[in-house]
Parts: structure tokens; C-alpha cells; sequence
């Protein structure tokens, strides 16, 4: 690689790989003090600890140039990063469900871990996210078998076949609209993705005359990954783990639908003469260069770059000038999105100002289009 740039997060990006020891660290320190608030760790972290440790450490906007990222790219210092989550991830799952299963732990404490570790699965579907874009077929099945602890397995799908084409349009389940609150866009993306998903496949199989219902449709061979991994945990460890597994999949699916929700919220593509929509430009996602949440997230936060290069690996992930930018990384924003008037008042307006005054041009809730627009009328033309 070119002497001339040098990757100052190249170490820092082994933080990374904490996340998955959160259930031990927790464990260790509710053990030590006999606190058992400490089993709580994870969430502790994710929503307190994090967004402080954000707006301590600053932004970083340092991009690699251009002559070095091919170089960059091939580094598989990085991509051995992210390959090294997964066995972390389900150490900690069958630690978890070994406690679960026994009597040491009390509820309280056995609900604490299962949040934790449903934090660990939140970050292991991101994990999932970044390996599923590569286009090395080990790579793809590594993040089905990152997914298969939150029984979210049709991401894989949705996100690369569907929302990378439908992002920030009406129709794309994971683009949140202004008006919009979490907690309706929650039902609203994981329904929305899972019907996607199952149509994305079929076409596939209906161009071979076969059937989808197949173990190579990968909605269905994802899916099996994560029966046979919860039938296997549950004729191991027994069906009292049962509450805590399902409670660990709703946390983890509910942190990256929360990430989906503040990645686009109000972009809007804007529709052409032909009835399509212009294609996705650095403006139609919010970016974050916080960081602490960027070394932990492999650079999710460089959302833009990311939708205009699917298959760029993390470390090669740069900011654009041209995209919008989030007041804090997303650590901070989920626990801003959690508290719906306190998200539209720091929210709404930076998407007028991004839409130049004009909050029309935003992807609005349909429901609440009156409303929004009563409350943020455009300023007459002067």
C-alpha cells in the first residue's frame, strides 16, 4: 500500500470485536460486585455509555485517496475482522443459554443477559451486512449463519435485492418518512421486508419452471440455519431457554430496524419524465463520522458510500460532502428515535434545510401528510 496514506483506524477497528465479549464482561462484573444490574451490559452501553464515548471522541472525516483503495480493499487484515465476530457471537450465545438453563441466575438476571446478548445478535446482523454484500460466496454464507440467531435470515434478501433498489422511495419498507415515529415504522419494515424477501425469490425459480419452495431458495435455506441452530440449543439446554432465545432475536432485530429507521429518514428520490426514480445519489442517506459508533459498526455510519458502492469493504468506506449529516452517531440516535418528539424536533428540521426550505420534496407519512405540512409550511416565493 502507498506510504503516502495510512489507515489510523487500522487497529482501532479490533473494537470492534468486544461487542460479542459484552455477555462475559457483564457476567464478570455482576459477579464481582453482586450487582446484577451488570447483566444489563449490553443495553447499559448501546444507550448510555456509547453516545457519551461519541461526542468525547469526536468525528473523524478522513477518507483514503483514491490510487490506494484497490490496495486497501485486498488487506485481509480487515476482512478477518469481521470473519472473527461470528465464533465470538456464538460462544456467547451457548454461554448465555448454558446460564439460562440453570439456577444460579435469578429472572431479573437471566432477562438482563438475554438483552444483552440480544445486543450482541444487533451487531452480528451488521456483521451479516457487511459480509453479505461481498461477492464471495463464503463470505454471503457467513452472514446467513451471522443472522441465524435472530431468525432474521430473509435480510440477506430484502436488504441487498430490495431496498438497495428501492431506498429512499415510498415502496421501500426500510426508508423511514417524515411523521413517521419508530414504533410505526417498526411493524411497518419488518413486515414489509419479509414479504419482499419472499417475492425477490420466486421470479428465480419461476424462470427455471421449478418450484421456490426449495432448499436453494435462500430465504427458506436461511431460515432452516436458524431451526436447526434453536432446535439444537433447545435439545441441549431444554425449553426454558425458549423465552430468553426469543427475547434476544426481538432485541437484536429490533436495534437494526431502529438503524434502518434513521439512515434515510425524509430522503425522497425524485421521480423522472419515465415514471422512475432518479438513481441514489450521497444525498438520499444520513451519514455519521462519530467515531466510536463508525469502529464499532465497520463504518455503517458511511451510509452514503455504501449505497453508491455496495461491495466496498468497510475500511474503504469514505464521506461525501454531498450527504446529509446526522447531529451524533447511531448509538445517540437510536435513543433519540425512542422518544418520537424529541426525534422530530431535532430531525424535521435538518430535512428542510436539506430539501432547501421544502419539506414536500421529503418522503412524508401519507397519514400524517396534512399534519406535517400544516406544521412546516413552505415559505411563499418571494
Amino acid at each position: 500500500m502507498p506510504q503516502t496514506w495510512t489507515d489510523h483506524k487500522r487497529y482501532l477497528w479490533l473494537f470492534g470485536l468486544v461487542v460479542p465479549l459484552f455477555p462475559f464482561m457483564g457476567g464478570a462484573l455482576a459477579n464481582a460486585t453482586g450487582w446484577g444490574i451488570f447483566w444489563y451490559f449490553g443495553p447499559i452501553l448501546i444507550f448510555g455509555v456509547i453516545p457519551l464515548i461519541d461526542l468525547i471522541a469526536g468525528i473523524d472525516r478522513d477518507n483514503p485517496p483514491d490510487d490506494v483503495i484497490a490496495a486497501l480493499e485486498a488487506d485481509k487484515y480487515y476482512r478477518w475482522i469481521t470473519y472473527a465476530f461470528l465464533p465470538l457471537q456464538y460462544i456467547a450465545l451457548v454461554w448465555a443459554c448454558f446460564l439460562w438453563a440453570g439456577d444460579t441466575l435469578t429472572v431479573f438476571d437471566k432477562v438482563g443477559l438475554a438483552l444483552t446478548v440480544g445486543t450482541v445478535a444487533g451487531v452480528g446482523i451488521n456483521t451479516a451486512h457487511e459480509l453479505g454484500h461481498k461477492k464471495e460466496k463464503v463470505e454471503r454464507w457467513l452472514a446467513k449463519i451471522a443472522l441465524a440467531q435472530s431468525f432474521y435470515g430473509h435480510f440477506y434478501i430484502e436488504h441487498n435485492r430490495g431496498h438497495h433498489v428501492r431506498v429512499a422511495t415510498p415502496n421501500d419498507p426500510a426508508s423511514s418518512r417524515v411523521g413517521e415515529s419508530l414504533y410505526a415504522f417498526l411493524p411497518r419494515t419488518v413486515v414489509g421486508s419479509f414479504q419482499n424477501a419472499w417475492r425477490l425469490e420466486q421470479p428465480r425459480f419461476k424462470r427455471r419452471n421449478e418450484s421456490h419452495w426449495s432448499i436453494r431458495n435462500d430465504v427458506l435455506n436461511a431460515w432452516l440455519m436458524s431451526v436447526v441452530l434453536w432446535a439444537v440449543l433447545l435439545l441441549v439446554f431444554g425449553l426454558a431457554i425458549l423465552p430468553y432465545l426469543l427475547l434476544q432475536a426481538f432485541v437484536g432485530i429490533l436495534l437494526l430496524e431502529a438503524v434502518n429507521y434513521l439512515e434515510h429518514y425524509g430522503m425522497l428520490r425524485k421521480k423522472e419524465h419515465t415514471g422512475r426514480f432518479e438513481r441514489v445519489r450521497p444525498s438520499h442517506s444520513w451519514n455519521s463520522n462519530n467515531i466510536a459508533t463508525n469502529v464499532l459498526l465497520y463504518h455503517l455510519q458511511r451510509h452514503s458510500d455504501h449505497h453508491a458502492n455496495p461491495t466496498r469493504r468497510y475500511q474503504a468506506l469514505r464521506d461525501m460532502d454531498e450527504a446529509p449529516v446526522l447531529p451524533t452517531g447511531y448509538a445517540g440516535m437510536i435513543v433519540l428515535a425512542l422518544m418520537p418528539p424529541v426525534w422530530y424536533r431535532v430531525m424535521d428540521p435538518r430535512v428542510i434545510d436539506h430539501y432547501d426550505g421544502d419539506i414536500t420534496r421529503a418522503n412524508i407519512q401519507p397519514r400524517k401528510r396534512e399534519k406535517v405540512l400544516a406544521k412546516y409550511p413552505v415559505p411563499s416565493a418571494a
